[in-house]
């Protein structure tokens, strides 16, 4: 064969391998992942990764981030909400996952509550009836906290618990926490304050305050805009005497124990799902589910600094890690 020949014939050879691979592309069906939050919020990105793990190479797979942890005003939000609107309309996906509560409240209840297409929700806070789900075309994972085994911990270190405070961003999803933890508690007679914030120097006041309570239950600093690790470290350091507990790993420098939900479960169940229903279960046949998977943290240094000492179940259970400065 001539050198002419064979070059032609590689030539057509990797131009018939290039139209394959995108006949191979572009049979995949369109998935798309609408995030209430940004990239670099670590819980938005443990959502993420979960969803990508789990549809590589089985979907062609579009994102649009709706910012609304850093931009909380309902008219942005609105704004950031049409904006994936249109991307729907425009890429046409054959199944949407839509992590967290604002893209379930100002995308899926807003413009499309039992359409053609359909979605799976994650990280919806305690409970997905405020959005009126279940739909025909809506399943999903509800987020919840470890409520009762934070109280158990509680507990076993301070003694007898009255009195609660829950120090966090004034965002909505906090406030829906907020709302359990008041329900739940205030069943057995303990009192829950709440305590949101908007900056920095309202927080540092907050965890004065907090100080007064039987313990502190530390929600989310996505949302204090102007949020300083160093400083947040340095005061509780120096002012954190009651026991602290939270379920957002990021928040463990800040914080003395954690028991952590974990995002990337809430991603691959969404996105298990949405394979499920790609190969053809009825969408409206698969239960909401919640959460069930926890890791359970200590910071050795601020227990030592507090001078608190907990159980020996609580100390053997729990993750020891050398903090370092959270997220923003």
């Amino acid at each position: 064969m001539s050198g002419r020949n064979f070059s032609f014939l590689s030539y057509g050879m990797g131009v018939l391998f290039l139209l394959s691979a995108m006949t191979e592309v572009q049979a995949l069906p369109k998935c798309l992942h609408v995030m209430s939050y940004h990239q670099g919020y670590e819980w938005n990105d443990g959502i993420e990764a979960g969803v990508e793990n789990v549809l590589r190479g089985k979907c062609q797979l579009r994102k649009v981030y709706m910012d609304s942890k850093r931009n909380t005003s309902p008219k942005f939000i609105k704004k950031m909400a049409l904006r994936a609107k249109l991307v729907i309309e425009d890429y046409k996906p054959d199944i949407v996952i839509v992590s967290d509560d604002n893209a379930s409240r100002y995308l899926v209840q807003a413009f499309y509550k039992n359409s053609e297409i359909p979605f799976v929700f994650n990280g919806v806070n305690w409970t997905a009836e405020v959005y009126g789900y279940p739909y025909k075309n809506v399943t999903g994972m509800v987020e919840v906290a470890p409520v009762m085994t934070m109280l158990e911990i509680a507990r076993r270190n301070v003694g007898n618990v009255q009195d609660v405070a829950f120090l966090s961003a004034d965002v909505l999803t906090e406030h829906k926490d907020y709302k359990y933890y008041e329900r739940i508690y205030g069943h057995m007679g303990i009192k829950v304050h709440p305590l949101f914030v908007k900056n920095m120097q309202q927080w540092k006041e907050g965890f004065i305050k907090a100080q007064e309570s039987d313990f502190i239950i530390l929600g989310n600093n996505a949302g204090v805009n102007d949020w300083d690790n160093s400083k947040a470290l340095t005061w509780v350091n120096n002012l954190g005497k009651q026991l602290t507990l939270t379920t957002y790993q990021w928040m463990m420098p800040f914080t003395m124990l954690g028991v952590s939900k974990v995002a990337a479960e809430q991603g691959e169940w969404a996105a298990e799902v949405a394979l499920e229903v790609l190969a053809g279960t009825n969408i409206a046949d698969i239960p909401i589910t919640i959460n069930r998977r926890w890791l359970f943290y200590q910071n050795k240094l601020l227990l030592l600094k507090s001078g608190i000492q907990i159980d020996n179940a609580t100390r053997q259970k729990a993750i020891s890690n050398k903090w370092t400065y959270g997220q923003n």
